[in-house]
């Protein structure tokens, strides 16, 4: 950032603040100020500013205590723009909520993703926790209830690690428990044989990047759909692996794929443990995992809660029920 006028270095900060950031690209600028500079004008009506665009220099100028402030929440909108994504008036309220709370605008890897153009937000503490962790760890399971964003999240996640380079493929896989030897009876190739038990992941795929560019990264080679038996004696590398539905796995299929993983790869193994599908006589490998792996360092375990379902606020009380009803039936469960 330059400034190119800052009078009263330590005055009152109720005294006048010039401010210009060069933002060196034309196309940022655009993105900084939004659809006829909706952006700009939310500055002026939030933060008692005057904010002015020309070419790549915005000029902010007002009372030096907002001035400041706008200083701090446009380092994590430089970043944010670097990163791919959009600014918006909300994804600015959260910064500047964050920054007001003593947290810092922080150029929010761990909470919001840049995924071609759009921000996806973490909602709520565990979804933040569950971001932080995949950018961090080789090998992450996310496991809690239906609604809480482990798939979606897990999806952006991969998908912004495919845009930044930092992989070079995204392989989708999933035990194919309710198939069974049916699988071989559907019509289609492999992918088409997997899609219906791989819907939750591509439907998350379909919404952020559009079907036409789906079906062209499955063309490339970049998205690989395949079901977990396919991943024996394989060896992912330079690959983001989503096992989803992780709780219908036995603990021999989810050591053959920990196991499956090469250099510059990571895995992320979603699940709900009370939902397993798994014959009675088969210990769920998910279970199993955790317990032998909490701890173990480049892993780490997010358990999301009721409180963390994001969808329709009904979801919350349904799985709360069930809950409920199973520890009823089985007091030893929960």
């Amino acid at each position: 950032m330059e400034h190119s006028s800052r009078k009263h270095e330590r005055g009152d900060p109720g005294e006048e603040r010039l401010l210009n950031v060069d933002l060196g690209d034309q196309d940022a600028m655009v993105v900084l100020c939004g659809e006829r500079d909706r952006n700009l004008r939310w500055m002026d009506a939030r933060l008692g500013v005057k904010a002015h665009a020309r070419g790549t220099v915005l000029r902010v100028s007002g009372p030096r205590r907002d001035v400041d402030r706008i200083e701090d929440l446009l380092t994590a909108l430089r970043a944010r723009i670097a990163r791919g994504g959009i600014i918006d008036t909300d994804v600015m309220d959260r910064l500047l909520g964050r920054s007001d709370a003593g947290r810092g605008p922080v150029d929010s890897g761990g909470d919001d993703l840049g995924v071609l153009g759009r921000v996806v937000a973490a909602r709520t503490t565990n979804q933040r926790r569950y971001v932080d962790a995949m950018n961090k760890n080789d090998v992450v399971f996310g496991v809690g209830p239906a609604g809480t964003g482990k798939t979606f999240l897990a999806v952006a996640c991969a998908v912004a690690a495919l845009q930044r380079h930092d992989v070079r493929r995204i392989v989708l896989t999933r035990p194919a428990v309710e198939a069974g030897e049916r699988l071989g009876f559907l019509p289609g190739d492999v992918a088409a044989k997997v899609n219906p038990y791989l819907r939750p992941l591509l439907d998350a795929l379909d919404d952020m990047l559009g079907p036409e560019e789906v079906e062209r990264m499955l063309e490339r080679g970049t998205l690989e759909v395949a079901p977990l038996a396919f991943m024996r004696g394989r060896t992912l590398s330079n690959a983001w692996v989503i096992l989803d539905e992780g709780q219908n796995c036995s603990i021999d299929q989810m050591a053959m794929l920990l196991t499956r993983l090469g250099p510059s790869s990571c895995c992320v193994v979603t699940g709900d443990p009370s939902q397993s599908d798994l014959p009675r006589n088969v210990r769920c490998g998910l279970d199993h995992a955790m317990g032998i792996l909490r701890g173990v360092e480049g892993i780490e375990i997010i358990e999301f809660e009721g409180r963390d379902v994001v969808r329709h606020p009904l979801v919350a009380r349904i799985a709360a029920a069930y809950e409920a009803d199973a520890r009823g039936r089985n007091p030893d469960a929960g």
